[in-house]
């Protein structure tokens, strides 16, 4: 690259990203086989980077209106709505402040991110599933000036503004215009820039990032306590873009279908900034009940979900086999075609044509996060001959900590770390489980106006520490075993890890959910294990047959629970099983409060 006429800063921006593509290049791990990143400093530079690369390529598609097909947005359109946009903001006073965006997945919210983040301020993505006080909390602690929105959530913003107990100045509708006065739409902001820019105003786009600086600002959905304000760079950031895609491979001919709510870092970064960085294109789902009917629209051959929904996804597909009565006749192809595999020979786009069709006949990987999954599920989808792998990650490391390979993937592990970012293990005990721990590039600033949070996880030599157990083995993956402060530790002082536990009963056919604790027996003399669970009625129906009774149903259980106990030491025996009618409380991430008190009832 050409450094002159650059500051000082910007020099050194740009040799850190030389060096970090450098370390892809030279690590000689076998699976770090795609060594195609370029050097990119930031987001901005990212953007305007890729819109050259690729200025005709489609960068978005969306639905505007339910009853349109989807429309495709080119890279260079993507650019010049980004520039409109940062430049109306920073004309309405909002160069260095805090921007929120907040509402459904769609070219809005992105345009929106990239505009506040790439030259105007710092961005804050805000959970749509949030109630109006605890979104007012968080424009607090964040000092939001401004906030970008969805339709559902103008009247909320304009309470909030109007109670006067926040810097909230300027609000934005992801729509057009808006009838009130006070309130303006995301595309007369853009029009406002485009005239600004045709006079020569360069405020936006000449403006330098800090590539160190907080650029981001994420409040977690933890299970307890106060929501932590987490504090990435943009340096954290493209670290992901330019490391994470050498281990499985990521062209401008791949195409996602977002499902996941883009507030989350998971969402954000793999599959929103990711595709930007690599040419390929985000297609915006419509919403889960529209997922099928999308997934054949946009012909995806990427996309990232949370354990649930390929759960969900996988058993409808054996239950249409079953139902069909063909099971016997797929598992025979499933096991000839992975014979033929062995010699080269991959037979799956012509054995499981309408599986595949059922994800829109181009799926090529699906990656799973968020949660511990159930192997067989991922060895299942590659059965089908769609690449299932698992990652691990927090949105302290922005948000990836490893990943599994492509070409050598462990179903049951979470994968290596990535080029020029490590992992290591501390305090293991007799089993060999230890925290983990990370280090690299991509781990956070700290938490927001959190010092003492931040030093207990950020040490003095820079590992963040997860508060998550596990194990390296010999090839270096990485397998969770679960949270340290979830770990049940019984009187006699050995360790129970529920998530274990919760895994094995998640693979009985009929379990929908299941949540483990420990409870202390009246006598105080121990701790007993406990397992609550909710049952797919339907497919207890079809081992049981309909009109079954709670004695059988719960006699049923027992036997499976038995096989699970029959291999555990006597401490970590399921002793006692609630069978929960209601569902659990949960987190807006969809995850169980573990210490609700309404989540150990026995109803």
């Amino acid at each position: 690259m050409n450094h002159d006429k650059l500051t000082e800063s910007r020099i050194r921006a740009l040799k850190w990203a030389e060096e970090t593509v450098e370390k892809v290049n030279s690590d000689s791990r076998p699976y770090v086989k795609c060594k195609k990143s370029r050097p990119v400093t930031d987001l901005k530079n990212m953007l305007e980077t890729s819109a050259e690369l690729y200025s005709d390529n489609i960068a978005f598609l969306q639905k505007f209106d339910k009853n349109e097909p989807f429309t495709p947005i080119k890279y260079h359109q993507v650019l010049n709505d980004v520039n409109a946009l940062g430049t109306a903001l920073i004309a309405r006073g909002m160069k260095g402040g805090r921007i929120a965006v907040i509402g459904e997945n769609c070219y809005q919210w992105a345009i929106s991110y990239l505009a506040a983040a790439c030259g105007t301020g710092v961005i804050v993505p805000l959970d749509k599933e949030l109630n109006a006080e605890e979104l007012k909390k968080q424009i607090i602690r964040a000092d939001v000036s401004c906030v970008i929105f969805d339709a559902k959530h103008e009247n909320t913003f304009r309470q909030i503004r109007a109670c006067g107990d926040t810097s909230l100045s300027l609000l934005v509708s992801f729509g057009t215009a808006s009838e009130k006065e006070d309130t303006y739409g995301i595309t007369q902001l853009i029009d406002e820039g485009n005239r600004l820019l045709d006079e020569g105003n360069r405020d936006f786009l000449d403006a330098e990032i800090d590539n160190e600086a907080m650029g981001i600002l994420l409040f977690t959905s933890g299970t307890t306590g106060k929501a932590k304000g987490v504090m990435l760079s943009h340096k954290n950031i493209v670290t992901e873009l330019m490391v994470a895609p050498t281990i499985f491979e990521l062209s401008q001919e791949d195409r996602y279908l977002s499902v996941l709510p883009l507030h989350h870092t998971y969402e954000c970064t793999c599959s929103f900034l990711m595709a930007l960085y690599k040419g390929a294109s985000v297609a915006f789902c419509e919403g889960l009940k529209y997922i099928t009917k999308n997934l054949k629209e946009v012909k995806p051959t990427m996309m990232l979900g949370v354990p649930a929904l390929y759960e969900k996804l996988y058993s409808a597909i054996w239950k249409n086999i079953r139902k069909q009565g063909k099971e016997k006749l797929l598992r025979r192809m499933i096991r000839i075609n992975n014979a033929t595999k062995r010699i080269g020979i991959d037979m799956s786009k012509v054995l499981f044509r309408q599986i595949l069709d059922v994800f829109g006949g181009r799926m090529k990987t699906m990656i799973c996060g968020g949660a511990a999954i159930n192997p067989e599920i991922l060895d299942g989808l590659r059965d089908f001959g769609i690449n299932a792998l698992q990652g691990y990650g927090l949105t302290e490391c922005a948000p990836m900590g490893a990943f599994n390979p492509q070409d050598c993937p462990d179903s049951a592990s979470v994968g290596v770390p990535f080029p020029g970012l490590k992992i290591k293990m501390i305090n293991p005990n007799e089993e060999g489980i230890g925290e983990i721990c990370v280090k690299g590039d991509h781990v956070m600033l700290g938490y927001y106006q959190m010092p003492e949070e931040t030093a207990k996880v950020l040490d003095e030599e820079g590992w963040f520490h997860t508060g998550d157990l596990g194990y390296i083995d010999d090839m270096g993956y990485t397998f969770l075993t679960g949270r340290q402060k979830n770990v049940i530790i019984t009187k006699n002082g050995k360790n129970v890890y529920p998530e274990e536990l919760e895994y094995q009963l998640s693979n009985i056919s009929f379990v929908e959910e299941a949540y483990v604790f420990g409870q202390e027996l009246d006598s105080g003399s121990d701790i007993t294990i406990v397992a609550s669970v909710i049952i797919d009625r339907d497919s207890a129906a079809e081992i049981l047959g309909t009109g079954y009774t709670d004695n059988a149903l719960k006699k049923l259980i027992w036997q499976e629970v038995d096989k699970i106990n029959d291999s555990a030491p006597f401490y970590r025996k399921i002793k006692k099983i609630i069978i929960r009618k209601s569902p659990f409380i949960k987190n807006t991430s969809q995850k169980i409060i573990r210490f609700a008190p309404e989540n150990r009832s026995e109803e």
